[in-house]
C-alpha cells in the first residue's frame, strides 16, 4: 500500500540512522534540500524533519538545522512505536501538492473563468490551490509570493499586476529555478514560462474588423500600456493594422491614460475621471466614430459618454473591446475579443506540472482568441 511522502522521507532518514550512514551529530539535510530530493513541497519534508524529531531521532536546532541525536533512542523502541502509532496510514492531504495563485482582482468580464480552469486542473491532477489577491499593488503582489514560498507552496501561478516589468520577487523566483507560471502577459527580458492571448494578433483582428467596415479614422482607449505587454501588444495590433491599411494614428487618436480597470473597476473617483478624460477626447477628435477599446470597464465608459451626449449605438458610433462578458438574454453589449481564459488556466496549471516534474517546456505557450460579433457594431 502507498504511504504518505512525508512517511517515506522518515524512512529514508531513519534506516541511514539505523545502519550508521547518518550518525550522532551529523547534519541531516534541510527541509529544502529534502523537497527538492524527494519532489516535494517543504511542506511534506518539514513534516518528515518534525517526525523525526518527535522520535528523538534528530534535534532541530533553530537557524542551524536539524542534527542525529546525540543518544539516538533504540531503533527497535522507534519501529514499535511507529508500529504502534499505525504507521501506514492512509494518504492525506500531504499528499496533494500546493499550487499558490496571485492574482489581481477578477471578475466576469475577465478573470472568473481563468481562476475556474486554473481549479479544475488543480483538482484533476492532485493539486491543491491557494489564492492572494493583490488589488494591483506591487508590495502587495511580492508579499503573496513570498508568502506562499515561505508556506511551502509546490509552484505559483502569476496574474502580475499593471506596469510590472521587473518585479524583484518574481525575477528571484526565476532565477532560483522555482516553478512558476504567468498568465495573461509575459514580462520582457524575464524567461519565465508564461500563458497567454497573443494580444497583438487579438487587436489586430479587432481593428480590421472595423476598417473592413469603411472606417478610415478609428481611436484606441486603454489603461497605460507601459510595462504591461499585453497593453503593449493590443498598443501594437491596433496600430499596425491602421498602417496595413494606409492610415497612421496621431497621438491625438490614442487614449491610453484611463484608471477604470481592474481592480476595484468601478472606483466612482476613477470613474468620473476617466468619464472627463473619454468626453474631452471624443470632443476633440469629432472625425471618429469608431474605438477599439483595450478592456471591457473602459468600453463602458466610453459608452456612457456617448449615450450621455445623445448618440446612438451602434447608429452613430461603433465600439469594439476585449473580454464583454455574455448576456443572459440576447447577444453581447460589445463587439469583442473572447479570450480562452478557461484553456488558459488549465494549460498554466499544465506547464506547472511540467516544471513540477522537471520536464522540459516552451517558455511561451499561446491560446487563440474568438471574435465576438455583439450589440455594439452593425
Amino acid at each position: 500500500m502507498d504511504i504518505p511522502r512525508y512517511e517515506r522521507i522518515f524512512n529514508h532518514l531513519y534506516q541511514k540512522i539505523k545502519e550508521g550512514e547518518l550518525k550522532a551529530g551529523d547534519r541531516v539535510p534541510s527541509e529544502k534540500e529534502l523537497a527538492v530530493q524527494f519532489n516535494v513541497s517543504r511542506i511534506t519534508s518539514k513534516k518528515a524533519l518534525e517526525l523525526l524529531s518527535q522520535y528523538k531521532l534528530v534535534e532541530r536546532i533553530q537557524g542551524r538545522g536539524s542534527f542525529v541525536a546525540d543518544a539516538p533512542p533504540d531503533v527497535q523502541d522507534v519501529a514499535s512505536g511507529r508500529h504502534a502509532d499505525g504507521a501506514e496510514e492512509k494518504r492525506d492531504d500531504d499528499e496533494w501538492r500546493t499550487v499558490g495563485l496571485v492574482l489581481p482582482d477578477f471578475a466576469d468580464s475577465f478573470g472568473a473563468d481563468l481562476v475556474r480552469g486554473i481549479e479544475e486542473q488543480c483538482a484533476s491532477n492532485g493539486c491543491r490551490m491557494m489564492i492572494k489577491l493583490t488589488y494591483d499593488n506591487r508590495e502587495n503582489e511580492q508579499e503573496a509570493i513570498r508568502s506562499f514560498v515561505r508556506w511551502g507552496v509546490d509552484g505559483l501561478i502569476v496574474f502580475p499586476g499593471h506596469g510590472e516589468h521587473y518585479n524583484s520577487e518574481i525575477l528571484r523566483l526565476v532565477l532560483d529555478r522555482f516553478p512558476l507560471v504567468l498568465v495573461d502577459r509575459y514580462l520582457k527580458g524575464i524567461p519565465a514560462n508564461a500563458v497567454y492571448t497573443d494580444n497583438w494578433k487579438a487587436a489586430f483582428d479587432l481593428t480590421n474588423l472595423l476598417l473592413d467596415k469603411g472606417f478610415r479614422e478609428v481611436g484606441f482607449l486603454s489603461v497605460p500600456a507601459e510595462n504591461t505587454t499585453a497593453v503593449e501588444d493590443r498598443l501594437r495590433g491596433y496600430t499596425d493594422a491602421c498602417i496595413q491599411r494606409g492610415w497612421t494614428p496621431m497621438p491625438d487618436h490614442l487614449l491610453t491614460s484611463l484608471y477604470s480597470s481592474l481592480p476595484q473597476s468601478f472606483d466612482t473617483a476613477n470613474v468620473q475621471i476617466d468619464l472627463d478624460t473619454v468626453r474631452r477626447f471624443v470632443d476633440m477628435n469629432p472625425e471618429m466614430s469608431a474605438f477599439v477599446v483595450a478592456e471591457y470597464n473602459l468600453a463602458l465608459v466610453l459608452r456612457e459618454v456617448l449615450l450621455s451626449r445623445g448618440s446612438r449605438i451602434p447608429d452613430d458610433f461603433q465600439i469594439v473591446c476585449f473580454d464583454s462578458p455574455g448576456q443572459p438574454l440576447g447577444p453581447p453589449l460589445f463587439t469583442h475579443v473572447r479570450q480562452n481564459e478557461r484553456e488558459i488556466g488549465r494549460r498554466a496549471v499544465e506547464v506547472l506540472i511540467d516544471l513540477l516534474n522537471r520536464e522540459d517546456t516552451e517558455l511561451h505557450h499561446i491560446v487563440g482568441h474568438d471574435i465576438v460579433l455583439g450589440s455594439s457594431t452593425k
